[in-house]
């Protein structure tokens, strides 16, 4: 009989809370140390009151959208309405869970459900607060919160019953997504691509200096990301066990072996390796292994991450150059490509009873072709439905409140003209 194991218990918590910690005070840190000085206190508040409305969102609707079984032909879409305000948690509370019970594939698990709901609402806050880096410095307060909360609904909610609920179309399929390639990395990259493009540049973009004001703050928050991502990547093997120690080890490869091809790259083609390109190198790497996290053995983790850190740079330097686009602090470049690659990887890579094939013999790669081909289509349909997903619900918060602060806010600089506050 399915019973409860308290180190299982244990270890998820802690991954929550390492989760948690990624966002506050690990991201707002990142992005405070990389804004100039006018705007450090108003990225910080985005982060912050993100972890707050979607705590709520999550509770009201978003973990029943995402973890129900759904009924009918839109079982495969998203859940149903059954957990609204997390109605029937009083049942079974200190019972063994058991994910899509009642389905045809059911996913026993030996925590409370309770643990689970946390744990998947520290996902559901750090995915929107890493969009804010690609419109910093210019959008609303009031236009942040209106389109998180309905991005938050009608996006990352249906997205993650796609790929983590057994009834979801694409688990179905049989989509190997770890911790979030899709449903996290690729879905705040595209989102704030979006953003960027719709809110547009920022004003001297190209023309005067944006360089970060205190990359300290930075180097803090990227340290703190680093740890908190052993949870992150960790935590989806719902237990202290042989996939989750393999987890942790494959993420420590991963990020260093983007750290230092992010450097050597930048080293090569400026003649000098920078702290913020090493940072975001590390966040390149653990971004690509995300998906395949608890999937693959640390020889592809350290391809997967000196990958991402020769592409990312890239595309977070070069590609970014040449479209003229402002992700202000890459989301796009760093988390949307980099997801794209582990994603992908994931299809080559995923090996023996690592993977989610529990029948595998040992000693088997069952990546190739068929489980490519998986990966390619949830990476096509994740970018489709999210871009075109994000462009309607921005165009609808546009028509609400408006987008984009006045030209002499943000010239005067959001912390001022949003929060009546400012670092001295």
């Amino acid at each position: 009989m399915q019973q409860v194991v308290a180190g299982d218990v244990a270890w998820v918590l802690v991954s929550t809370i390492l989760v948690l910690l990624m966002t506050v005070p690990g991201l707002a840190l990142f992005y405070a140390g990389m804004v100039r000085k006018k705007n450090v206190l108003a990225i910080m508040m985005q982060s912050f009151s993100l972890c707050a409305a979607m705590t709520i969102v999550w509770m009201v609707v978003g973990y029943s959208i995402a973890f129900t079984n759904g009924t009918g032909d839109t079982a495969a879409w998203f859940g149903d309405l059954s957990r609204v305000l997390l109605n029937g948690i009083a049942d079974d509370w200190d019972k063994a869970f058991t994910l899509g019970a009642g389905s045809a594939n059911p996913v026993p698990t030996t925590i409370p459900e309770s643990v689970f709901i946390m744990f998947q609402m520290a996902f559901a806050i750090i995915t929107p607060a890493v969009v804010t880096g690609s419109c910093a410095d210019r959008m609303k307060f009031s236009a942040m919160l209106v389109f998180f909360t309905l991005w938050s609904v009608l996006v990352y909610a249906p997205l993650a019953h796609w790929v983590w609920s057994p009834t979801g179309w694409l688990a179905v399929m049989g989509v190997a997504d770890f911790a979030g390639g899709t449903v996290v990395e690729i879905n705040c990259g595209v989102t704030g691509l979006v953003c960027a493009l719709m809110l547009g540049r920022r004003i001297g973009y190209g023309s005067e200096n944006l360089a970060p004001w205190n990359l300290s703050y930075a180097v803090i928050g990227a340290s703190l990301l680093w740890v908190g991502w052993m949870g992150f990547n960790s935590g989806g093997a719902m237990g202290a066990n042989g996939r989750a120690g393999m987890a942790v080890l494959v993420t420590q490869i991963a990020a260093a072996g983007a750290t230092l091809a992010w450097s050597f790259a930048e080293w090569i083609s400026r003649g000098k390796p920078s702290v913020l390109g090493a940072i975001s190198g590390a966040v390149a790497g653990l971004v690509a292994i995300t998906p395949a996290a608890g999937f693959v053995l640390p020889g592809p983790a350290l391809i997967i991450g000196v990958t991402a850190g020769f592409v990312c740079f890239w595309a977070s330097t070069s590609l970014k150059v040449a479209l003229r686009y402002d992700d202000s602090l890459d989301a796009f470049g760093v988390h949307g490509v980099g997801g794209i690659i582990g994603t992908l990887a994931t299809g080559w890579f995923a090996y023996g009873k690592l993977t989610a094939t529990a029948e595998a013999p040992d000693g088997v790669t069952i990546g190739g072709a068929a489980l490519f081909t998986t990966q390619v289509i949830a990476v096509a349909a994740t970018i489709a439905y999210v871009g075109c997903a994000s462009w309607i619900l921005l165009t609808l918060t546009r028509r609400l409140v408006g987008l984009r602060v006045s030209g002499d806010d943000e010239r005067e600089g959001l912390d001022i003209a949003l929060h009546g506050e400012q670092v001295f």
